[in-house]
């Protein structure tokens, strides 16, 4: 499993939107695809909404890949 963090500078961030900055899809027409398709999953569960809003924490998996979404590093 090859895993990529994600650092949000926002309180969410859309599931369609994560995967397009994530490098997993490079049009949003492919990742609403994959997403209806039930090939993503959110914490662990197939999710098929495309607008669902991923926090902090979250962790998606698409194929081989595993998204963490992180809140940015304080300094």
């Amino acid at each position: 499993m090859e895993r990529i963090e994600i650092s949000l500078h926002t309180p969410f961030i859309k599931l369609e939107q994560l995967l397009k900055l994530a490098g997993l899809t490079d049009t949003g027409g492919f990742a609403k695809s994959l997403i209806q398709a039930g090939e993503v999953k959110v914490n662990g569960e197939v999710c098929t909404m495309r607008g669902k809003k991923i926090r902090n924490e979250d962790v998606v998996t698409v194929d081989r890949f595993e998204v963490i979404v992180a809140a940015p590093v304080e300094e």
